[in-house]
Formats: C-alpha cells, sequence, structure tokens
C-alpha cells in the first residue's frame, strides 16, 4: 500500500452510513487533492461549536455558507451574522462557473446550483425583519454586565427593576430606564427612601451616562416592543428545509457595545426558552458569529464570562454556536477549548508575533504523520483549510487539509430588488415591523409626576385660601370686638363727652 492509499483510508475510516453527516471537501495530500477522500462532519456533533478562522481572502465566507447551504438541506434553521453583507446571495441560486466545475471533478461531488429559504433581519433602520427585546427581558443582572456598572450602582438597578415589579410598571425601552432612575432620586425620591432605603445621585448618574453610551451606539432602536420570539428561528419552508435567518449588521461595525448587547440577549433568551434536548442527532438551531473578535474585544471581564457560561451549557439546548474571526487567538480560550469543529484557512506570517501565533495555532490540531501542521498553515490556497471535527462518538476526526466544496448558491449580493421581493414576501416582516409604544414607566411616570403636581398645587392653593379667610377673619373679629367692648362704647358716646366737656367748661369759669 502506497502513501497516498494508506492516507485514503486514514481520512476515510470514520465515515460510515450511519447517521447524517456535511461533506465540506476532499482531503489533500502534498498539495494535491484526492478525489472522493471526502472530509465528513456528523450532523449529530455539530451542536459542539466551532471554529472558522483564516486570513482575510482565505475563504472563511464561503465556509461558512457551504456550512448553512448543508444544514438547511438537512432541515436544520441556522442564524448568520452578516458583519461584511455578503451574505444576502443565499437566496439565489449559483450562476455556476467553470472554476467550480474544475473544483468540484477534483472533490469528486457534482455541482448543484440552488437557492435557500433566506429571512433577513436587521438590529438597526435598515431592511428587514426588526429584532427588538425589552428592558425587563433582560432583567437587572444582563443589564448590569451590559452596562459595565459597579456592584453598588447594580444593587440599585435591581432596586429599580425591583420597584418597577411591585408597581406594574412596564420597563420596556431606555428611555423608561432612564425616566425610573431620575425618579428615584427626584420626586421619588422619598417613597424610594421608604421602602428600600436611600438612593444615591451620585451612582444613578454613572448608571445614566452607561445607558447613554448604549443608546449613542443604537441601543434606542433595540430596546422596545415587538419582543423578537426565538421560537421564529426554528422555522422550515414547505420543502422541510431549515430557514437561513441572516442578521444585516453592516452598519453597525463600529458599535461594539450594541453587537455584543444584542448576541448576549440573543444566546439568553435561546437557553431559557428552548427545552433540553441532550444528543438526539441532530442540531436544534445552527449560530456563525462572523467577526466574533467584535464581541470578545470590547466586552468586560463580567460580560466575557457570561458569554462563557453560556457557550458552555447550551449545546444541551441542541444549538450550536460557530466563532468567524481571523485569528484562533481572537476568541478566549475558556471558549476555544469548548470547541469541536475547528476550519482553519491559510494563516500569513509576517512579523515574528505571526509566526509564534501560527506555531500555537498548530498545537490546537491533532498530531498526523502525513502533516507539518505549522508549515501547511502558512500554505494553504484560497479555498483549502484544514480541518478537524467530532466524530459519532465525540473523539476527533484524523486532521485533514481539505479542498473546500463550493457554495451552491450565488457568492454575491441580491440587488435591490431581489431584496424587496423577499422582504415583501416575508411573514416576518408583518408580523414584527409594526412599531409598538403602548403605556409603559415612562408615561405611568410621568402621569403619576403630573398628578403629584396637580395635588400639590392644589393643596397649596387650599392652604393660602385658608390663610387668607383666617386673616379675614381675625381682622373681622378684631373690628367686631372692638365696636361691642362696653368701656369703649361708654367712652366714645355723645353723652360721656357732653358730660366732660359740660365738666370742664364749669372749672373752666370758675
Amino acid at each position: 500500500m502506497n502513501k497516498q492509499e494508506a492516507f485514503f483510508n486514514h481520512i476515510t475510516e470514520g465515515n460510515t452510513n450511519k447517521g447524517e453527516y456535511i461533506t465540506l471537501g476532499s482531503a489533500m495530500l502534498d498539495g494535491k487533492t484526492i478525489k472522493n477522500a471526502f472530509v465528513n462532519v456528523p450532523l449529530k456533533t455539530m451542536n459542539r461549536h466551532g471554529l472558522i478562522a483564516g486570513a482575510t481572502g482565505t475563504g472563511k465566507t464561503k465556509t461558512l455558507q457551504v456550512l448553512a447551504e448543508n444544514l438547511s438541506e438537512k432541515g436544520v434553521p441556522v442564524i448568520l451574522m452578516d458583519i461584511k453583507g455578503d451574505l444576502s446571495g443565499l437566496a439565489q441560486p449559483s450562476p455556476g462557473h467553470a472554476k467550480i466545475d474544475e473544483r468540484h471533478e477534483a472533490i469528486g461531488l457534482p455541482f448543484e446550483p440552488k437557492a435557500f429559504p433566506v429571512e433577513i433581519l436587521t438590529l438597526s433602520a435598515q431592511n428587514g425583519v426588526r429584532l427588538r427585546a425589552t428592558i425587563s427581558e433582560f432583567g437587572p443582572v444582563l443589564i448590569s454586565r451590559i452596562l459595565d456598572v459597579t456592584e453598588t450602582q447594580a444593587g440599585i438597578i435591581s432596586v429599580i427593576f425591583k420597584y418597577c415589579d411591585d408597581n406594574k410598571l412596564p420597563l420596556l425601552d431606555l428611555k423608561d430606564f432612564k425616566k425610573i432612575l431620575q425618579y428615584a432620586t427626584d420626586e421619588g425620591k422619598k417613597e424610594f427612601e421608604e421602602a428600600y432605603g436611600r438612593i444615591s445621585t451620585a451612582s444613578t448618574g454613572a448608571i445614566l451616562r452607561k445607558i447613554v453610551e448604549l443608546e449613542q451606539q443604537g441601543g434606542d432602536l433595540f430596546f422596545g416592543e415587538k419582543s423578537f420570539d426565538p421560537q421564529d428561528l426554528l422555522r422550515v419552508d414547505e420543502n422541510g428545509r431549515g430557514y437561513i435567518n441572516i442578521i444585516r449588521l453592516t452598519d453597525i461595525q463600529d458599535k461594539p457595545k450594541l453587537f455584543s448587547t444584542f448576541m448576549l440577549s440573543l444566546l439568553a433568551e435561546i437557553y431559557s426558552t428552548f427545552p433540553e434536548q441532550g444528543d438526539t442527532g441532530r442540531p436544534e438551531l445552527i449560530m456563525f458569529i462572523d467577526e466574533a473578535h467584535l464581541i470578545f474585544n470590547e466586552a468586560s471581564k463580567a460580560l466575557l464570562n457570561q458569554i462563557e457560561s453560556i457557550v458552555k451549557l447550551i449545546r444541551s439546548k441542541g444549538v450550536g454556536l460557530y466563532f468567524v474571526t481571523q485569528n484562533p487567538t481572537d476568541v478566549p480560550e475558556a471558549v476555544l477549548s469548548q470547541l469541536g469543529l475547528k476550519v482553519q484557512h491559510a494563516l500569513r506570517a509576517f512579523t515574528a508575533k505571526d509566526r509564534k501565533a501560527i506555531k500555537l495555532t498548530a498545537q490546537n490540531y491533532p498530531d498526523t504523520e502525513y502533516y507539518d501542521t505549522a508549515s501547511v498553515l502558512t500554505s494553504l490556497g484560497t479555498g483549502e483549510a484544514l480541518v478537524s471535527a467530532l466524530n459519532e462518538k465525540g473523539r476527533p476526526t484524523p486532521l485533514a487539509a481539505t479542498m473546500m466544496r463550493a457554495p451552491m448558491s450565488r457568492m454575491d449580493i441580491l440587488t435591490d430588488t431581489e431584496l424587496e421581493n423577499l422582504l415583501n414576501n416575508s411573514k416576518l416582516v408583518k408580523k414584527y415591523n409594526e412599531e409598538v409604544d403602548r403605556e409603559s414607566a415612562y408615561e405611568m411616570l410621568n402621569e403619576k409626576i403630573e398628578q403629584a403636581e396637580a395635588e400639590e398645587l392644589k393643596e397649596k392653593a387650599r392652604k393660602e385660601k385658608e390663610a387668607l379667610e383666617k386673616a379675614k377673619s381675625k381682622s373681622t373679629s378684631s373690628r367686631k370686638s372692638t365696636r361691642m367692648n362696653p368701656i369703649v362704647k361708654v367712652l366714645t358716646s355723645a353723652t360721656f363727652i357732653r358730660s366732660v366737656f359740660g365738666i370742664l367748661t364749669k372749672v373752666m369759669k370758675k
């Protein structure tokens, strides 16, 4: 048996007809593609999370597209974070190309252009299904971690939520949250102190500044109603294919606070609402997070801890998370250690730091007698990658340099007309794009303040009226008592005066 035959057997040894697989491509040896040496990923282990990494232009986005297409065909819904805005083409079939045919001939797979069921979602004012959540749904702990507040400030936020619960004040958007914070240290200060203790004005001021920072990054568009139901991410079409939910994020690349807020809220909502599933043979939902460094680079330590906890726990809900980034070091080690599938495209070694990073990356892959992993990492071409997955028993599959298959859908964006037609036919656009601004804490507190001010003015007017009537009554009483005094009456009577004058006259005559 020669080296190529031994390698073929090594790669295909775990490939069986049991269970469902996604074929990523065919293995390569010494720079050449070995036809039919298929590199398969069991559907059963795709909830064990994964990583797609590589330098710019090496094919990460196309790998993401291939995975999304094949998951959809297997009936598994997908969420894609479209940072660069180049994934909407999944809704249209590939026009084909001679190079695609050549690639698939080398792999040993037929190429069939296909379109897939796609839903376009958005966090901002862009066209698409609006994604929103209420402040109440976040809860005090999550809000505190997102705002990165101190322990004391987190305690105040908990008190604010408790007050709103006790007084049935819905906290829906950021204006509600700001209003209740202002109320706690102004008009409602006495009420809060009596029920919950003193609240520091300095602390509420610091929290308000954090809210304004989030608001400036677009948080005012995200927080509110109608809240998005995560169950709507699990839809399949009439052919049993899972919907590919593309979240357009092209306009929030410079707003990492909003991005990480949304990601954490979505993961938390999925974890709290999805039932425990365990290993059922297929995932419930797969989420691809493109430009993953946007989450981790700007996240506080508390937020990172929350993300790491969710990554560890959410797979039991049948949900797989796949991080797409340029370098594996962009992802924290605590998260990296949880990843089952790793698709590593080429890395570039321009500096000593780059070479050191490549050596560290190579150590994350299983040992193999067929490759010098560190060397292969820098010599892979576009559309080629090192792949390491987990088999059905949860063990790492043989490391394979892989010629990746091409996407079946268009490797370009939709035209404006195509996008408009897609949105016009969307059931979710009709469900979520109507803006709702029902009575909540902001309106209710304003009404309460206005009532209190009206009562205060009324009381002040009553007191002023009483004081005026009292003063008038006192003046009238004084005049009356003077008129009724008998001594004064005698002294001022005409008879008395005439008598006194008569006496005085007689005395003067004498």
